[in-house]
């Protein structure tokens, strides 16, 4: 079903086209929500143990210029899910890269 809306999508009336445009929105937005919260636990764990020996630095300082990039693009595309999953998850990987600097 799903299959065949994208392959007919354009051939289909504007109210389905409509459907699929808000399904898209809600996929995006609940995926944006996975990957923002999925961070919490790691914050948590840093500050609760200041340790943060199994955190690559190079790895988290490329994540979150990466982050801030993704921000920058949500930003000028003026699309609400990016912008918002980017900046939350971009104040926690700031936080973790904070600590990591901090606690090495």
């Amino acid at each position: 079903m799903l299959l065949e809306i994208l392959v007919h999508a354009p051939r289909q009336t504007p109210k389905l086209c409509l459907a699929m445009k808000v399904w898209v929105e809600y996929v995006g937005s609940f995926a944006a929500a996975c990957t923002t919260l999925c961070w919490i636990p790691q914050a948590v764990k840093i500050i609760r143990e200041r340790q943060t020996q199994g955190i690559s630095l190079m790895t988290q300082a490329l994540f979150t210029v990466g982050l801030a990039l993704w921000l920058i693009y949500g930003l000028l595309l003026a699309n609400w899910p990016l912008i918002v999953s980017n900046a939350v998850t971009l104040v926690l990987a700031a936080v973790i890269l904070m600590l990591k600097v901090r606690f090495r």
